[in-house]
């Protein structure tokens, strides 16, 4: 495969701390991968590397076939032919709307039909036409990041950088612009780069994510593979919404504080990662029976979100009815649903 980006071996420390960890990734031509991940996880230093915004330690960047950094080579930051969009829109405010897009394709030393046609199809692609004569302030949040992506669109980049672009907006519009933008990106057929720590916002807009951790991949896939196998325990508690039962191997079956699951599980201490929609009634599924005792109830509309209590470990469920706290509630889990990971040496996030 060709690929569009190749990050090789990249290292940076800040202070003396690692920031990133020999950090490889391959995106290909058109795809939209995210970085997910939590502050300090590294998220946006490699973005800004690929950006040419800072400089590795060590490794190297390949953008379609051409290396922009390496150890005998940089290019600089403008003549990559990056677009990058910004959580803060970083609009002229003293240039009309087609002004700012005219003003970033300056540096191409474009003729001025070509200018005036890159401009205008930029306009009409993300719906600002009518606007174009207008300042920056005279427009909603949501219209001026249509702006800032419109400014991309008409540099024609080999490669879009989304830094958290819909973190300013209320989340009402956050999602309709999201859908909006990546419609319009695969429509132009850009490759994206796509760094959030929202989790449903990644799931949303990525063809494939990178889940970060201290400078590492710990995981990159397809949503539905991170859904559906989560590698590690601190992937499944970061995808948000599972919680992490955790128990003891032994002779095939999964040991929880006197409960005993007949799930298939290596000897040794393993989490049992429970989606909260896999519940079912205790008679569906007996050998995998739990009792719990009833912390929270929340109605959730199409369901009630349970917060359980088992034997000290808190998990959340939804269940069909109604139910008060205190009372006890038996329940089965599918057991081609369940999924156990043997105990990550680090830290397990806990549900809120």
């Amino acid at each position: 495969m060709t690929w569009a980006l190749i990050c090789e071996g990249i290292e940076k420390r800040l202070g003396g701390k690692p920031i990133l960890r020999a950090l490889d990734l391959t995106v290909a031509p058109g795809e939209v991968v995210s970085l997910l991940g939590a502050s300090g996880s590294g998220k946006t230093t490699l973005l800004r590397g690929i950006a040419g915004l800072n400089h590795p330690d060590a490794g190297r960047i390949i953008l379609n076939g051409v290396e922009v950094f390496g150890h005998s080579r940089l290019i600089p930051a403008e003549k990559r032919q990056i677009g990058m969009v910004f959580q803060d829109y970083a609009l002229w405010p003293h240039m009309t709307v087609a002004g700012n897009l005219g003003f970033a394709l300056a540096t191409q030393r474009l003729p001025a039909a070509e200018t005036a046609a890159r401009i205008t199809h930029a306009l009409d692609v993300t719906r600002l036409g009518p606007l174009r004569d207008r300042l920056p302030q005279a427009l909603s949040g949501g219209q001026q990041q249509r702006v800032a992506i419109a400014r991309c669109l008409a540099a024609r980049p080999q490669l879009m950088l989304f830094d958290e672009p819909l973190s300013n907006l209320d989340a009402a519009l956050r999602e309709d612009l999201r859908t909006e933008m990546m419609d319009l990106v695969r429509q132009e057929g850009i490759t994206v780069i796509y760094v959030t720590h929202d989790q449903a916002e990644a799931m949303a807009v990525s063809d494939r994510i990178a889940v970060m951790r201290d400078g590492e991949i710990a995981q990159l896939d397809t949503p539905e593979t991170l859904y559906n196998e989560p590698a590690t325990p601190f992937v499944a508690s970061f995808i948000g919404g599972f919680s992490l039962l955790q128990g003891m191997g032994e002779g095939g079956t999964f040991h929880v504080e006197g409960w005993c699951l007949s799930l298939p599980a290596a000897s040794g201490p393993h989490v049992l990662v429970i989606r909260p929609e896999d519940a079912r009634p205790a008679a569906d599924h007996p050998a995998t029976r739990l009792i719990a005792k009833v912390r929270s109830a929340a109605y959730q509309g199409r369901c009630w979100r349970l917060t359980v209590d088992i034997a000290g470990q808190i998990i959340r469920l939804d269940w069909p009815g109604p139910a008060r706290p205190g009372d006890w509630l038996e329940f089965s889990l599918p057991p081609d649903r369940c999924r156990l990971l043997a105990t990550d040496p680090a830290p397990i996030l806990k549900p809120a």
